[in-house]
């Protein structure tokens, strides 16, 4: 079930409302690159919706554990999995253990998650929230001030955005996923040309 955004873009309307998790979402057709295909959106990917092509992202701005800055082209040369989340949003919560377990069966030389919280005043809970958890192949990432969240058009949490090794956008699934399934890795490793 996923958390619908509600006061972070004023003037937007939010993808679910009042909670109702979206059930299906359309598939497109055409092959996105690297061997990620319209097929691959079954089982646990059944919402990943695949871009007709794939989309260049603009050079947004995150910021690290250590508040260091970053930008979203510091990660070209490897497939990067966006995950947008917060603390207080159940579903993100729910999916997190899996997106770790995925970061522990892929190579981080090759393939990375970027879990970008955006909590703002309940920013001191993400380190502890890692610890308890035990998510120990996860970096911590915040969206400060929602930006790259809105220069990405993500209206929803959580969200993932999937992006090959040259920076384009080759899907995403708005809603929490198992990310640890075959048919996730199966996604992950395609869109890492090992398919």
């Amino acid at each position: 079930m996923a958390h619908p955004q509600r006061d972070f873009l004023p003037g937007r309307r939010s993808v679910l409302a009042g909670g109702l998790a979206v059930l299906a979402l359309p598939v497109f057709a055409g092959q996105a690159s690297a061997g990620v295909k319209p097929d691959m959106a079954r089982g646990a990917m059944e919402r990943f919706k695949i871009a007709k092509t794939p989309k260049p992202l603009p050079d947004l701005e995150i910021q690290g554990a250590d508040d260091k800055l970053l930008k979203l082209g510091d990660f070209k040369g490897k497939v990067v999995l966006l995950n947008f989340w917060a603390t207080w949003c159940a579903p993100c919560v729910k999916e997190m253990p899996s997106l770790d377990r995925l970061q522990a069966a892929l190579p981080k030389d090759k393939f990375l998650i970027v879990p970008l919280s955006i909590d703002g005043p309940t920013k001191p809970k993400v380190a502890p929230f890692y610890k308890d958890q035990k998510l120990t192949n996860l970096g911590i990432y915040f969206d400060k001030g929602r930006k790259t969240m809105q220069g990405l058009d993500v209206t929803l949490l959580p969200t993932s955005i999937l992006v090959d090794a040259q920076g384009r956008e080759l899907g995403r699934i708005e809603g929490d996923a198992d990310w640890d399934m075959p048919e996730s890795i199966a996604l992950m490793k395609a869109a890492m040309g090992k398919a």
